[in-house]
């Protein structure tokens, strides 16, 4: 039987590009057991039946980007399937606070 030469790919030992997300319910656990849902300060609009177009494409679309800390909702999805805030430094890639949605 032959054996795979050198490394097995994808996996995440050793990779500090990986993040680990504090999960409040599983304790830390790797980014590919989450699903990225986005910015967590976007509020809908109040009205959605009443929203007409450029309300639908500001909430929908027009984003800062700004470096820093900022607010990400997370979906442990391989996991306890719970929305966790993560607020992170988008300069780092560095999580400073965790907690359920």
């Amino acid at each position: 039987m032959k054996r795979a030469q050198g490394p097995i790919r994808g996996g995440t030992e050793g990779n500090d590009a990986m993040l680990l997300i504090p999960c409040p319910h599983c304790g830390p656990r790797d980014q590919t057991e989450f699903s990225y849902c986005g910015d967590a300060t976007v509020a809908r609009p109040a009205a959605p039946e009443d929203a007409d177009d450029a309300t639908w494409i500001e909430y929908l679309y027009m984003r800062d980007n700004n470096k820093g800390l900022h607010e990400e909702l997370w979906q442990h999805v391989h996991g306890c399937r719970q929305l966790v805030r993560v607020r992170r430094d988008v300069r780092n890639h560095e999580i400073k606070a965790e907690g359920p949605s």
